[in-house]
């Protein structure tokens, strides 16, 4: 027999869960686009490859922390809490390859580098694979 009580409680767990994590990553991707030095948008629009590789992979290595953290948290607030952090801790990550290990990643980017976009890649899902491990109780 179905416990529609209980089901019902799930599922307006599940969407309200399901919504915030959308939203996080929505803005996420705004965040992470606006610290780049190239517009990802008219790239990936233009046939970029390398641009919606290295996109692509930012957003995976932030939503790995995010399902890790729905995973780990009770509450509403502290799922934010971890959103927010996997976020700049995703962010940092980029910044810091682009300023101190590669710095010309903006013109191979730009030029469809599928070398470039596959390292500065790999580096976001390492990250956010690291991040998200280290998010338990």
């Amino acid at each position: 027999m179905i416990d529609y009580y209980s089901f019902g409680a799930s599922a307006a767990a599940f969407l309200i869960a399901f919504v915030a994590a959308g939203l996080f990553t929505i803005a996420f991707k705004i965040i992470f686009q606006a610290t780049t030095p190239y517009n990802e948008k008219a790239l990936i629009r233009d046939g970029n490859t390398a641009a919606a590789i290295t996109l692509g992979a930012a957003l995976l290595g932030y939503v790995l922390p995010l399902a890790s953290a729905l995973t780990h948290t009770v509450t509403l607030v502290e799922f934010a809490v971890w959103a927010v952090l996997a976020g700049v801790i995703q962010i940092v990550a980029a910044l810091v390859v682009r300023r101190l290990v590669m710095r010309d990643i903006h013109d191979r980017i730009v030029r469809g580098d599928i070398a470039a976009a596959t390292y500065m890649g790999s580096i976001s899902l390492c990250v956010g694979i690291l991040n998200a491990a280290c998010m338990t109780n």
